[in-house]
């Protein structure tokens, strides 16, 4: 597994597996919670050790029970989670606090490594309030480090400019068609770790037959061509699946490099 540094000198795997509707009846995101770890096991036994989930996921409780079955150190792990922008979780310094403690809670764990903001607030000043309760976790230990998800480059510049931790990252849609490559650039020239999620969800069937014919001489997948391709150009993917065949796949992406030529033609692929 390829690591990348962070701009607080601690390492986040470049990938790992999105969670949203592991541990529900029928692997649907808005089904009860059965707390059936088979899939997150089967995942971890494939060497996957970043794990993404969110307080809106409302699977956190599913995520540390896997931890705990898995004979693997919690030490090895990098589990990241997410408070909601909505007001219920944020309106307040208390609540946001309060919502920390409850992910602490459910998870089970002493620390965690990553938390973010789900999406920006209402305006930059409400981000950075929230965001100096997560720093106040950091400080405490509770937190190791912390980062945005979905914030666009005049949200993210402004917290970096007023912040006292800097991002260590920003979480954010991105795949052939939508790379988001301003946001990439500007979050690499600040040293914020891009992430993408929906590396493979939303690709569509014509760029899908373009990558399938630039796999071939790899001998790769259209799906393994781009987790590799977004790992090269610096970001972190957390792409999800339940069958053990497809997390092997997604895992089994870095025994190759993609021609210059080839990383341009997935760089230039435009959504329709």
């Amino acid at each position: 597994m390829k690591h990348l540094k962070m701009n607080n000198g601690l390492t986040i795997p470049a990938l790992g597996t999105g969670t949203n509707t592991f541990g529900k009846e029928k692997n649907e995101f808005n089904a009860k919670i059965t707390y059936d770890t088979t899939e997150l096991r089967s995942a971890i036994e494939l060497g996957y050790r970043l794990i993404d989930t969110a307080i809106f996921y409302r699977n956190e409780a599913v995520i540390g029970k896997a931890v705990k079955e898995s004979s693997v150190d919690r030490s090895e792990f990098f589990i990241t989670t997410k408070i909601p922008a909505e007001k219920d979780y944020t309106e307040t310094d208390e609540r946001v606090a309060y919502h920390v403690k409850q992910s602490l809670k459910a998870l089970d764990m002493e620390y965690i490594d990553l938390y973010l903001i789900h999406f920006p607030l209402e305006t930059n000043k409400e981000n950075l309030r929230v965001w100096r309760v997560l720093e106040s976790f950091v400080d405490k230990g509770l937190i190791k480090s912390i980062g945005v998800s979905n914030f666009n480059e005049e949200q993210l510049a402004y917290l970096i400019k007023h912040a006292r931790i800097k991002p260590v990252l920003n979480q954010f849609q991105s795949y052939p068609g939508k790379h988001q490559q301003s946001l990439i650039d500007y979050c690499k020239a600040n040293d914020v770790i891009p992430e993408a999620y929906q590396s493979l969800a939303k690709v569509d069937a014509e760029t899908k037959d373009k990558l399938i014919e630039i796999a071939k001489p790899y001998h790769k997948t259209w799906s393994q061509i781009i987790l590799n391709y977004q790992i090269s150009e610096g970001l972190v993917v957390i792409p999800k699946s339940h069958s053990k065949k497809h997390q092997f796949e997604n895992i089994d992406v870095f025994d190759f490099s993609l021609t210059k030529t080839d990383t341009e033609v997935i760089k230039n692929i435009n959504g329709h």
